[in-house]
């Protein structure tokens, strides 16, 4: 008796971390929770923090890569432009969409994010890897 309580217990106990990790059931809904790449460097600590770290890594990517087109400055071309981008099951970047400003500041913005490195670990949804859809702003202002 006593081996068939802790027997139940660890199952139990598997069961409810499981779907912490990747979902929730309840009744008859299966809720899939979506788990954010892990940036390298990244991998340890709990999902919030690779998710603080993730944040983290890609604005200090994007400021460290950030280049406003000489061209561009030069005419005091300005604007926001937002990249859509996913990074994909291989936990590679694929820009899907730019829009706003200027073509060469669209080119520089879709060129810092196509820069980012290949993540550690991909996305994930129900255990499996996914593509994880991204925008991120950039605005570029010459201060003339």
């Amino acid at each position: 008796m006593k081996n068939l309580l802790i027997a139940a217990f660890i199952l139990f106990s598997t069961t409810i971390f499981a779907q912490e990790e990747w979902g929730n059931v309840n009744k008859n809904t299966v809720t899939l929770k979506e788990i954010g790449p892990v940036w390298p460097g990244c991998e340890a600590g709990d999902a919030a923090k690779r998710d603080a770290c993730f944040n983290q890594k890609l604005a200090a990517h994007i400021s460290k890569n950030f280049k406003y087109p000489a061209e561009a400055y030069k005419n005091n071309d300005q604007g926001k432009v937002i990249v859509e981008f996913v990074i994909n099951e291989k936990g590679l970047v694929e820009v899907t969409n730019v829009s706003g400003g200027t073509k060469a500041l669209q080119d520089e913005a879709k060129r810092n994010i196509l820069a980012i490195p290949k993540m550690a670990k991909p996305g994930m949804m129900g255990g499996k890897p996914r593509a994880i859809k991204m925008a991120v702003p950039f605005t570029f202002k010459t201060g003339k």
